[in-house]
């Protein structure tokens, strides 16, 4: 089971890691609504490095990205700790910001994967900085099609 971590603690996370010369793989998300689309991603990510961590964004920062009415849906604590269950997660940070550049800036990942909607020339300035300025590689992972929480959001929505 993967550990939840504080930003300070993920920081000696991150320099035990790299001094054991462990290839560390970063992601971020909501996953609000953890659902198969995100397990399979979190599983190609995981085999691409020897520790999976995930910035997992705060309630606050959900609310920030304004990804619908009364989301997130499930609280931060709960999101991390399913999150931390899966066996291809070794860490999970949350974090405030709407974007990731200082979770980035403290794992200092050797891969920084992010999902099939986004290219690396969309990728948010200060995220982009921080990874080169690391020199962390950025891996677009293809989405499993017919996978997303909106989507599930929605039908569960025009169910009722």
């Amino acid at each position: 089971m993967g550990q939840i971590l504080t930003l300070k603690a993920a920081a000696q996370w991150a320099v035990t890691a790299h001094r054991q010369h462990r290839r560390v793989v970063a992601t971020n998300g909501c996953f609000d609504i953890l659902h198969y689309g995100h397990v399979r991603y979190l599983q190609r990510a995981k085999k691409l490095g020897d520790l999976l961590v995930i910035g997992l964004n705060s309630d606050r920062s959900v609310r920030m990205l304004e990804k619908g009415p009364g989301r997130p849906l499930v609280a931060q604590a709960k999101r991390a700790a399913v999150l931390a269950a899966l066996e291809c997660v070794d860490a999970v940070v949350i974090f405030n910001e709407m974007r990731a550049h200082r979770f980035l800036a403290t794992v200092q990942p050797d891969l920084y994967c992010k999902g099939g909607d986004y290219r690396p020339e969309n990728l948010d300035p200060q995220e982009c900085a921080v990874l080169t300025a690391v020199g962390t590689k950025i891996k677009i992972i293809p989405f499993e099609k017919g996978f997303s929480t909106t989507g599930l959001i929605e039908k569960i929505r025009r169910s009722r």
